[in-house]
């Protein structure tokens, strides 16, 4: 087995997030094919999901995406400030959010509340233009949104307001729990009673939207004129289910990698990384990975997380640190400087950011958000 490092190993970083914006472009291709004739939405908050919300956004854009989607305004500004006009809808608010702001740059506003509607409104006076806002109803997530109770009084100031050209309502909106078929089929029950009822009150939204990559792959009829696609445009499957991004027609976006640190030979009985949780049980090899819980490496999987090393799957052995973990290598022949994939696309062998998930009993859209900035991101592909 080839021992020695990739030929331009000693030009990478010592640790990396490698984003290729070409999976991005072609999963968001296949994805509003899909959906069509829904629009796509990109939802590019948390940074890109840990990707890059710039050029992420800009990827999904030459994709097919006609909508960008972040959930607060710090992040739709940042899009603004990157000379990116497409679309933008942020949805989640601060009690004293500069909605002022946000109408001087164009974005599109959720609107959870009749109080939340009319700080916007006195907002967007002192800028001497009209809001665009997007009416957001509580079908049953429990979460942000117009409670069902208060939708008429929400409608109805919404209409009064939109005839006297204070606002516009471009949107009405909703989100699935992802629960069941039965309880999906509810919420869409309820979300069309709200549209039913906005209707008659004389609202004519541009787009109504419910559904995230999950309803829109699995509920054509979720679709509507706009679905929000997620994590699916970053190549990670939302069903939490087994079912894997090839099953998909989808390329995971994210390799998170770096370079072994040190390689030691150990005798059986010989603990490794804090509290000795785990012995040698026979003469073997260990290899150490600079990346820790510091850089989003969940220690929950400590013992049971994988990396792809020398040609093959290895496991982690003893606790993650906060910069560094070891691998059992066995008798293999490893190196000072080999590249070491945590995750990535696992049609090259390595493990995806589910199995990560799996070992850390969490999902694969934590893992690739939590990759920390002390981990550069370097993009492939793109424009």
């Amino acid at each position: 087995m080839n021992a020695s490092p990739d030929a331009d190993a000693a030009t990478r970083p010592f640790r990396e997030a490698v984003v290729d914006l070409d999976a991005i472009r072609e999963n968001v291709a296949d994805l509003a094919r899909l959906v069509a004739p829904a629009q796509a939405m990109a939802v590019v908050k948390a940074d890109a999901y840990g990707h890059g919300a710039v050029p992420v956004a800009r990827a999904a854009l030459a994709g097919g995406a006609t909508w960008l989607g972040v959930a607060d305004l710090a992040e739709a500004v940042a899009i603004r400030a990157a000379g990116i006009r497409a679309p933008l809808l942020a949805w989640l608010h601060d009690p004293d959010a500069a909605f002022a702001t946000a109408v001087e740059r164009d974005v599109d506003l959720g609107v959870s509340s009749l109080a939340q509607l009319e700080a916007i409104v006195a907002a967007s006076a002192s800028v001497g233009r009209p809001a665009r806002v997007h009416l957001k109803i509580d079908t049953g997530l429990s979460r942000n949104g117009v409670a069902p109770e208060a939708w008429a009084e929400a409608v109805a100031a919404a209409v009064r307001l939109e005839r006297a050209g204070r606002v516009r309502v471009r949107g009405i909106f909703s989100h699935l729990a992802n629960t069941s078929a039965e309880e999906d089929a509810a919420q869409l029950a309820a979300f069309e009673a709200a549209l039913a009822a906005a209707s008659a009150a004389g609202l004519a939204p541009e787009v109504r939207h419910i559904a995230s990559t999950a309803g829109a792959l699995r509920r054509p009829e979720s679709r509507y004129d706009l679905v929000r696609l997620g994590i699916g445009i970053y190549g990670i499957p939302p069903f939490g289910d087994g079912t894997k991004a090839a099953d998909l027609g989808l390329r995971p976006a994210m390799t998170l990698r770096g370079r072994v640190a040190a390689v030691r030979r150990i005798d059986a009985g010989t603990g490794v990384s804090y509290g000795h949780a785990w012995r040698a049980d026979r003469p073997t090899t260990v290899a150490l990975v600079p990346l820790g819980y510091a850089d989003g490496v969940p220690r929950q999987a400590s013992g049971r997380g994988e990396v792809w090393l020398a040609g093959a799957r290895r496991r982690i052995v003893g606790r993650i640190a906060m910069d560094q973990f070891l691998v059992d290598v066995g008798d293999d022949a490893v190196a000072v400087g080999d590249e070491v994939v945590l995750f990535g696309d696992p049609a090259t062998g390595a493990p995806s950011a589910d199995d990560w998930g799996d070992a850390a009993d969490t999902i694969g859209y934590e893992i690739v958000t939590r990759i920390g900035p002390r981990v550069p991101r370097t993009y492939v592909g793109g424009a």
